[in-house]
């Protein structure tokens, strides 16, 4: 696979931000994969997330926030935050050499791409896709957060632990059942929010990562398709 560094402006109030293009042979859709709000795009769980989705076809553009990128631990004001995402869309789009094109991304990065796309659709963007969907704060349960996936209209797919402290399953399946296209909501039974399972499930991180890669794969080619 292909590596390559590019550099993009984030919004109109930050400066330029760094990108990775993870581009396989054979590439057959592209994935703009924002950050979660504590780990960059470096993280161990972007970093293979990134390789098991280009294992298996899906090229990435991985990118940071201002916030990262400047080192500061406090994310952007969310205006800032959805710039970025459609400035990255954009990179992407340009790159992509008529590849389907795919956003979303771990935690914040996801809800941030979910947010754009309800304010002004995400131009060439066939589906928006969710690793671990922050649908509320820790031990705060409420799908306040989840109310503006009805005005995203494209296709979702949603990965997401039952063991995650962010996303009581409770109140996210009446949520999505509310919005169309139906999304996919893919559960993966004792993943937490960083998709880490406890050693007594006799399953190991690494086997979860390769789950969430082939379900995410197979939707890409299905909407695409």
């Amino acid at each position: 696979m292909r590596l390559e560094e590019r550099r993009f402006r984030a919004a109109a109030s930050a400066g330029d931000v760094t990108a990775l293009l993870l581009r396989p042979p054979r590439a057959t859709a592209l994935y703009v994969f924002g950050h979660g709000a504590g780990a960059p795009m470096r993280h161990a769980f972007m970093e293979a997330a990134a390789h098991g989705l280009g294992e298996r076809g899906v090229a990435t553009l991985r990118y940071q926030f201002p916030y990262t990128e400047a080192g500061r631990k406090a994310p952007d004001p969310a205006p800032v935050l959805r710039e970025t995402v459609r400035s990255a869309v954009a990179v992407a789009a340009s790159v992509a050499g008529g590849l389907p094109l795919f956003a979303g991304g771990k935690s914040m990065g996801g809800r941030m791409t979910s947010l754009a796309a309800s304010d002004e659709p995400l131009p060439g963007v066939r589906g928006l896709a969710f690793f671990g969907f922050p649908l509320h704060a820790a031990g705060r349960p409420s799908a306040d957060r989840g109310e503006h996936l009805a005005r995203v209209a494209l296709p979702m797919l949603f990965l997401q632990g039952t063991r995650d402290s962010l996303a009581d399953l409770s109140l996210l399946r009446p949520l999505l059942a509310k919005v169309e296209p139906p999304p996919t909501l893919h559960v993966v039974e004792g993943a937490d929010h960083g998709f880490r399972v406890l050693k007594r499930s006799g399953r190991t991180d690494a086997g979860v990562l390769e789950e969430l890669c082939d379900r995410f794969a197979a939707w890409a080619r299905a909407v695409a398709s």
